[in-house]
This record gives C-alpha cells, structure tokens and sequence, in this order.
C-alpha cells in the first residue's frame, strides 16, 4: 500500500479546493440567473399591466372626447351643430370677433344662425365683388352630456361662407357652407387677432 507524499497530498488538497470553489461560483451563478429571470418576469407583467392600463384610460379620454362639428342647411341660412350617440350638447354659445359688433349667442336650437352676423359680416366684406367666400372665425363652447357625467368643449373655428348678388342685382346674400376647426381653445383676445389679422 503506497503513501502519498506531502506533495501529493498538498496537490490533491488544492485539486478539492478548486472544485469547491467553482461549486460555489456555479451556484451563485444560479441564484443570480434565478433573480434575474424573476426580475425580468416581474418586469415584463408590470410594463404589460402600465401598457393595458394607459390603453384603456385613452379609451376612455377618447369615448369622452365630443367632437364638435356641423352641417349647412340646404338654403345656407343656418350651421347645424351635430350630437353623437353618446353625447347629447346641453348648451352652446357662439362668440364673434369683437370688430363686428355681433353679440354673443346662444343656440338653443343647436343652430348657428346666419342672420346673427350676416348684415355685419356683409358690411366687413363690402367694396369688392358680390361673389366672395372667406372664412369668418368664431369661438364656439358647448357643454355635453357623457352617460351620467357632464362634458365641455370648445375652439375658434372657422364658419366658411360666400357671398352672392341679390334678387335682381340689389346688394348681396350670404350662404353658410360649413365649420371647420382652427385650434382647440382659445378665448376672445385670440379670436380678435385671429380676425384682425385676417382683415390685413
């Protein structure tokens, strides 16, 4: 039976070294790549959870949202304000430029009506041809209803127009032919500039 030398037996000590201590580096290898993977599970379910969460309250900011928009009546003479199914307009007022001398309105009738401004906006548009169009800007807000809430919109839009000559050439009419959005918002001092600039 042979012995083993001191070398061998120091050489054998430090071969079992080894093996313990790449043991050791292995399992903390595991432990980390557990944690990780548990991290990145955790991670990806939470980013899912934030994802859907945003995806269903912009669904809900765009059900809410009333988009006001409106249609000519056949004769020019008015601008019907449209509902949806889902909302119903419970008031809307209608502001002018302040240089027209036009008082505010109300459309009870969810109407924009064209004799409210047409003699001041056929007086703004007078010395030239009798057949124009132009776009007159006007601050429109309306409050809505949303199911069992209550909603507001508003913005400067523009109520597109044209002028032509009257019954046998005397003096001119106005026809409204549409509304269409400037800007969402908006008070009376940018309308007011809005329609100074315009006039330049």
């Amino acid at each position: 039976m042979s012995r083993e030398t001191p070398t061998e037996r120091r050489e054998a000590a430090e071969t079992r070294r080894r093996w313990v201590t790449l043991a050791e580096v292995l399992a903390v290898a595991g432990v980390l790549i557990a944690a990780l993977t548990l991290w990145s599970n955790w991670s990806e379910r939470n980013a899912d959870k934030a994802e859907k969460a945003s995806a269903r309250a912009s669904e809900q900011r765009e059900s809410r949202r009333f988009e006001i928009r409106a249609v000519a009546a056949q004769n020019g003479d008015s601008l019907m304000l449209l509902r949806d199914d889902r909302h119903e307009i419970q008031t809307a007022t209608i502001a002018f430029p302040s240089a027209l001398g036009v008082e505010r309105k109300d459309a009870l009738t969810d109407q924009i009506q064209r004799d409210w401004f047409e003699k001041a906006l056929l007086k703004a548009t007078d010395g030239g041809a009798d057949d124009q169009a132009g776009r007159l800007p006007v601050l429109v807000a309306v409050t809505y209803t949303d199911g069992d809430a209550s909603g507001s919109a508003s913005g400067i839009y523009d109520v597109i127009w044209r002028t032509e000559a009257g019954m046998f050439s005397f003096g001119r009419s106005l026809k409204l032919e549409g509304l269409k959005l400037r800007q969402r918002g908006g008070d009376q001092a940018k309308l007011d500039a809005l329609w100074t600039r315009q006039q330049r």
